[in-house]
């Protein structure tokens, strides 16, 4: 059936997401705060910066008024920064003349309150105007799945019925969508893996080969489980795709901002300076803050977003800090078992 979409945030992957809409039948116009790049959109079918030599359908609309991007939507995407998705949700909810679907496919947590973007959802829009909340997310490059290569991605609600529709929404036959009731479990994963990326990145950049990229992906893992289960997450989450298959491609990847920006760090280029030439919002920075402090006050050992930490807001060298990491106390790798009974406080 077809259905009316808005889609707000116009980077790489609102719009190639917008595009798999479109492509599959329905009417989507796409928000953005940028006039000259929403013009070449309507105009010329492009949106260079973001997806760079991509011809976008022409059926797909771009808009600069919020209010009539979303009149009588069936269902709103946000796909816009962590940072902007509670101001973005307060403009939606003074415009909004229906009571759509709201879907996220951003990954992070919220600054200061440690809150996962769902939580940051239904705090701003209330469940009279809309109908469910769903988190959509996986292993994905917007780049790739612009040219239609073969993707995979889970939305989850725990209203079964809302994931499905998100599902039959966005899959066709090269991007499948499968579902999952574990909210928790695909949004922690979904943010958690870019902290990692950003270490991968780093290996990558102080010369160091696939022995370290393994362990850093393999206990960064255990890192992300331990922290996602403290929060009421499913620990088999992790072992699919917003788990270990977005931490594999987030982390050996040159499509993924965070491991350039890390490979960068740990070429030895300061923090501002990478930031400043990404030209797109490098969500692992303000996750590995968040993340550090959530586990400090939960209680919960994570090593590598310490170091990551350490690197990025105390200014330690990357190359120092890979090196205490190797020279911690030995454990024994057994720290948690995917049984019934998830043993995530052993340090």
């Amino acid at each position: 059936m077809k259905q009316k979409v808005a889609v707000l945030g116009a980077g790489s992957w609102g719009t190639a997401l917008a595009k798999v809409l479109v492509e599959n039948g329905h009417e989507v116009t796409i928000w953005g705060n940028h006039p000259e790049q929403l013009a070449k959109i309507n105009q010329e079918h492009i949106n260079q910066p973001y997806l760079p030599n991509i011809l976008l359908p022409e059926e797909l609309v771009a808009e600069a008024d919020l209010a009539k991007c979303v009149q009588n939507v069936d269902a709103v995407l946000f796909v816009v920064p962590t940072k902007a998705i509670r101001s973005v949700a307060k403009q939606l909810v003074e415009v909004m003349t229906s009571q759509p679907v709201i879907i996220h496919a951003s990954k992070g947590l919220e600054q200061g309150s440690h809150k996962r973007l769902s939580e940051v959802l239904a705090e701003e829009i209330p469940a009279n105007k809309r109908q469910d909340i769903v988190v959509l997310s996986g292993p994905s490059h917007a780049e790739e799945v612009a040219v239609k290569d073969i993707t995979t991605i889970t939305a989850a609600s725990k209203n079964e019925d809302y994931a499905r529709y998100v599902q039959e929404l966005f899959m066709n036959d090269y991007f499948r969508v499968y579902t999952n009731d574990d909210v928790i479990g695909v949004e922690t994963g979904a943010a958690l893996k870019n902290i990692i990326a950003l270490g991968s990145g780093a290996i990558h950049g102080l010369g160091f080969g696939d022995n370290a990229k393994a362990a850093i992906m393999t206990r960064g893992l255990a890192e992300i489980s331990r922290l996602g289960v403290a929060m009421g997450a499913d620990p088999l989450t992790f072992i699919g795709l917003s788990g270990v298959g977005d931490l594999i491609v987030t982390c050996t990847s040159e499509h993924s901002r965070n491991w350039r920006a890390g490979d960068l760090l740990g070429k030895g280029h300061k923090l501002e300076e990478v930031l400043e030439n990404m030209g797109m919002v490098v969500e692992g920075v303000s996750t590995t803050k968040a993340a550090y402090e959530l586990s400090r006050q939960l209680e919960i050992e994570m090593p590598i977003t310490e170091a990551i930490y350490a690197t990025l807001y105390e200014g330690k060298n990357v190359q120092d800090v890979a090196k205490n990491m190797m020279l911690r106390e030995g454990k024994s790798e057994k720290e948690f078992s995917l049984g019934g009974n998830f043993l995530c406080h052993n340090k």
